[in-house]
């Protein structure tokens, strides 16, 4: 497999992301964020390697780059048992699926409040 070069989100290469860059001001904390593209590619190796859910995992958080923290932050709160109900976990799921063009999340999340509603984890309503 041919090697990919990797970036950060605002295209800074692996290399310019430096101690020195850091000290002289020449970056930011944006700078140092991972890019989908990155993410996408090593969900490729992992999966060419035989680690199945490694990659799903790479290809979710992938689509998440474009959210910022804060809302991944409330994101990652609904979905803590006994934090919500099932219909506001569905609509968490339209909303990454529309919203965020994110439905490899939105069918994870979709997952997570069937079994939440199983197992007693969240209100019916």
């Amino acid at each position: 497999m041919k090697q990919k070069m990797i970036y950060s989100a605002t295209g800074q290469s692996l290399d310019a992301l430096n101690m020195e860059a850091v000290l002289k001001g020449e970056l930011t904390t944006e700078d140092f964020r991972i890019s989908a593209e990155t993410l996408r590619a090593q969900a490729d190796v992992a999966e060419a390697a035989g680690y199945r859910q490694l990659a799903e995992n790479f290809r979710r958080a992938a689509e998440l780059t474009g959210i910022s923290n804060e809302e991944v932050l409330a994101m990652y709160n609904l979905l803590r048992p006994g934090r919500t109900s099932h219909a506001q976990l569905m609509a968490l799921a339209e909303r990454l699926e529309q919203e965020f063009d994110a439905p490899l999340t939105a069918a994870l999340v979709r997952e997570a409040a069937e079994v939440y509603l199983a197992c007693g984890l969240v209100k019916e309503a």
